[in-house]
């Protein structure tokens, strides 16, 4: 039986979350967490969000570099998502490609009338929404967690 899904565009200052339920026929934005990317309380702040939302897979958008490979900001990502793992055990946590997550985000942000600031609040979790709906549009794949070059 599928769960919901929390997205997760995992920032260094700004974590921004997306939301789908079950069935996955709506997804929505959810609020940005505001603090280091590292902080144990962005693992409680995501433990809580999977509870709330009754969600059994968590997507994490992984951040490659343009030629495929898995740089420096990958790596903290990666270790991140191994702490997540370890707090959540028996949620599917998985990565996804976020190259070009944010432009795509901001593009609807632009479509949806928002601006200035009030465009900035919400580029987080619209690129996590991008990132929820991307995998979803791929038949939600199961890809192996990359190692850091």
């Amino acid at each position: 039986m599928k769960s919901a899904v929390i997205a997760v565009d995992h920032g260094t200052r700004r974590t921004g979350f997306a939301s789908s339920d079950p069935l996955r026929i709506a997804t929505r934005p959810l609020d940005v967490w505001h603090g280091e990317g590292a902080a144990d309380e962005l693992l409680d702040v995501i433990a809580d969000l999977v509870e709330d939302h009754g969600a059994g897979t968590v997507l994490i958008g992984l951040p490659y570099n343009m030629d495929g490979s898995v740089g420096p900001r990958g790596a903290d990502v990666l270790r991140f998502m191994s702490r997540l793992k370890e707090r959540l055990g028996r949620i599917r946590i998985l990565p996804h490609d976020e190259r070009l997550s944010t432009r795509e985000a901001e593009s609807l942000l632009r479509e949806a009338g928002h601006h200035g600031q009030a465009r900035k609040a919400r580029r987080d979790s619209w690129s996590a929404l991008v990132l929820l709906r991307d995998w979803i549009e791929q038949g939600e794949p199961e890809r192996e967690w990359p190692q850091p070059d």
